[in-house]
């Protein structure tokens, strides 16, 4: 990905990022967000996926599920690796999106579909930081899928 594609999507994101309710992001300060432009080897190989189908990826939480206790509680489980993070991949969510450009087509039931554009990249962006804190959460792929953040 190139700089200049990066900065932009990184424009859109602090947006999206500065409307979610402080509630979420509360949560960050225990669980960051991390934003990459495409899963790891490492993260495609535990899905089964090859380098070619990395944009199949828009988000992933790694990390226990459910309600972490606060920081500093002296449990003796507060290093990063427990705590997890919330993985954002730019080039996954360009391609869920449709990609930057606004663009209208026909399907085969002469159905006119569309796709593409920024407003576009910012819901999927949105969906995808939901969809993942919702897996901190607890909440699995069908409560997610019933809440609209699939």
């Amino acid at each position: 990905m190139r700089r200049r594609e990066r900065a932009r999507f990184d424009e859109l994101l602090d947006a999206v990022v500065a409307s979610l309710p402080e509630a979420v992001l509360d949560l960050f300060d225990e669980k960051p967000l991390v934003v990459e432009d495409r899963p790891s080897p490492e993260v495609l190989r535990e899905f089964g996926l090859g380098p070619e189908e990395a944009d199949e990826i828009c988000g992933l939480h790694s990390g226990p599920m459910g309600e972490l206790r606060p920081l500093g509680t002296d449990d003796g489980v507060s290093p990063i690796d427990e705590i997890g993070v919330i993985h954002i991949y730019r080039e996954g969510i360009i391609a869920c999106a449709g990609g930057w450009e606004p663009w209208t087509d026909v399907d085969e039931d002469g159905t006119a579909i569309s796709g593409g554009g920024e407003e576009l990249i910012r819901e999927e962006i949105l969906i995808t930081i939901l969809h993942e804190v919702g897996h901190h959460f607890g909440l699995d792929e069908d409560d997610l899928d019933r809440l609209g953040f699939a």
